[in-house]
């Protein structure tokens, strides 16, 4: 027996019936969750938000190249001017 990490709705499972790496679902809140460990059996929820936080990392990425090239055009701005 295992408790859901989002409701903590407990989540009948057999150490005997599951694999390491094997995905659950939670039939209170249909949170997926991840078989890490067997015996004792340990779950950890697999997060939509971690797929979407991956593609924020990547789009914040470019925008720090944005901002990069920005401050090399402002110093060669100021080397003009001076």
């Amino acid at each position: 027996m295992v408790r859901c990490p989002k409701c903590a709705t407990e989540v009948d499972v057999d150490e005997d019936e599951v694999e390491e790496g094997e995905i659950l679902a939670c039939p209170e809140c249909e949170t997926e969750m991840e078989v890490v460990q067997i015996h004792p059996v340990k779950v950890n929820a697999i997060s939509e938000d971690d797929d979407e936080d991956e593609e924020d990392e990547k789009s914040d990425d470019d925008d720090d190249d944005d901002l990069e090239d920005d401050d090399e055009e402002d110093e060669e701005e100021d080397e003009e001017k001076e």
